[in-house]
């Protein structure tokens, strides 16, 4: 039936694969818009490294996204997004990424920083979060928390 393939859909990614947490993730905000208590899932911005081995680090990232979606977050992470269209190794293109990805860390509630090395970019999201006094919290990459 029709309700049973949108039912099927929704536990699987765009790439066919089963994806849980997403489905989840979903099914509470639907059941929370029924029940009128809409929960506010607060922005974070996600700022781990892009540059180097880009397969890993994107792969990392996704999952630094799916654990701030299990802690009840809305996850953004630009450098997921952001390097689709824009070529990281132009310097011009890697700059308006960074710009872009400033102008989105600007409406999160907190920045989680992921991973023991800090990137130029990284650095450069870190100083901004501090210059307009947004908390940064830092985590391993297996996602436990640190202290900084």
């Amino acid at each position: 039936s029709a309700a049973s393939d949108v039912y099927k859909r929704q536990k699987y990614n765009s790439e066919g694969y089963l994806d849980l947490t997403a489905y989840e993730a979903i099914q509470t905000v639907d059941k929370e818009i029924r029940d009128g208590q809409r929960r506010r899932y607060p922005k974070i911005y996600i700022c781990s490294p892009f540059r180097g081995d880009t397969e890993v680090n994107t792969q990392n990232a996704i999952s630094y996204c799916r654990f701030a979606v299990k802690q009840g977050y809305f996850p953004i992470a630009p450098h997921i997004w952001l390097t689709r269209f824009l070529d990281d190794a132009d310097r011009g293109e890697r700059g308006l990424g960074i710009s872009f990805g400033l102008r989105l860390l600007s409406g999160c509630r907190e920045v989680w920083v992921f991973g023991s090395r800090i990137s130029e970019g990284m650095r450069k999201e870190i100083a901004e979060a501090e210059r307009r006094s947004i908390p940064v919290r830092y985590f391993s990459e297996q996602c436990e928390e640190m202290t900084p």
